[in-house]
Formats: C-alpha cells, sequence, structure tokens
C-alpha cells in the first residue's frame, strides 16, 4: 500500500491542466488515486456496486470543479481522499435513513451509530492514505508483518529511535480518527470546496 507522495508542484500541475480540460490529466488523475477511492469508498459502504458509483461520482465532481482544490488545505491525494469520504458517508447516511423509512428497520440512534462506525472506519483509512509515506510505511511493517521496531527500523534502513518516533506519530494521527469532528455528513462539494455533487 506504501506509494509515492505526490508533490505540491504536480499537485498544482494537475489541477491546471484539469483546469484547461485535459482529457489526458483526467485519466491520469484516475490511475493514480482510482483504487484509493474505490477501496475508501468500500469501506465506508461495503458494496462493490455502490463503491463504483462513488468512484464516478468523485471524478466526475474533480473534472467540473477542478478548481474546488485549494492547495492551501492539503495534497491532491488528501483531498481526493477527503471527498471520498464525504460522499461515501452521505450515500450510507441516504441509504440507511431510506431502509429505516421503508421497513422500520433499527433505530435513529442505531442508524447514527451505523454511520458513524463507517466515518470512523473511513477516517482511520483516509488518515493512513494521507500521512507521510515514511510513517504509512513504518505502521504498515508494524500492522500487517507483524514487526516490533527494531524490525522495522532494520526494514526501512532507519535507527531504532526513528522507527520509535515514526510509529508512535502514525499512531498518534491515527488516534485521531474517533476523536475529531467528522466531516462526513454534507457530500464533497461541502466544506469551502466547490459545487456539491
Amino acid at each position: 500500500m506504501a506509494t509515492k507522495d505526490t508533490p505540491p508542484r504536480w499537485d498544482r500541475k494537475m489541477q491546471q491542466r484539469l483546469a484547461r480540460g485535459e482529457a489526458a490529466a483526467l485519466g491520469e488523475l484516475y490511475d493514480r488515486f482510482a483504487s484509493l477511492v474505490h477501496s475508501l469508498a468500500h469501506r465506508v459502504l461495503d458494496d462493490d456496486d455502490a463503491a463504483d458509483q462513488i468512484t464516478r461520482e468523485v471524478f466526475g465532481y474533480i473534472w467540473e470543479n477542478p478548481d474546488a482544490y485549494d492547495p492551501k488545505q492539503g495534497n491532491m491525494r488528501s483531498w481526493v481522499a477527503r471527498l471520498t469520504q464525504r460522499q461515501a458517508v452521505h450515500r450510507l447516511r441516504q441509504a440507511e435513513a431510506l431502509a429505516f423509512a421503508e421497513r422500520g428497520e433499527g433505530t435513529a440512534e442505531e442508524l447514527e451509530q451505523k454511520v458513524r462506525r463507517a466515518s470512523v472506519a473511513a477516517r482511520a483509512d483516509y488518515i493512513v492514505t494521507s500521512m507521510p509515506t515514511p510513517l504509512r510505511q513504518a505502521l504498515e511493517l508494524a500492522y500487517f508483518q507483524r514487526r516490533d521496531y527494531r524490525q522495522t527500523a532494520a526494514d526501512l534502513g532507519v535507527t531504532e529511535d526513528e522507527a520509535r518516533r515514526r510509529l508512535r506519530l502514525g499512531l498518534q494521527l491515527l488516534s485521531t480518527a474517533n476523536t475529531r469532528p467528522l466531516e462526513g455528513s454534507s457530500p464533497p462539494g461541502a466544506g469551502g470546496y466547490g459545487r456539491s455533487l
């Protein structure tokens, strides 16, 4: 899962190309971020077809609103992940509210708990995919490959102190998934990023 962070210059050039209407730019952006978008949407919705739809909507929104991206708010990867999380949580909220209204399944509290759990999971995924590559690599080694900090240091070619620092910072970032306010109740256009989907 470790991928290169996109440089700010690449982000600006991509935004400019999209603003000029270069279809090749959208294809390049899609190739770079489609798997991220689909996996985040699937994490929230647990449905491949719905994740496919969210993926189309997010890239359609980006194509129609390239100026909605503000480099001062973070890199393009983070922005795309944020759009995806918001849209997927919005879709989950709609689907669950419809099921509640049609079939009387669950209570309003259960609906909000389900949305909250999905939001926290999406936020955790978003945090991991948006954190700097060195932190993400350290966490991936520790979590997926069950490496301790010494093994992580050896695998990454860094000192043990640096490996501990990366793991600590990565875990601190991840811990905010359940404590910071969630932005999942509004679609991608909310929060100062252009028009809504």
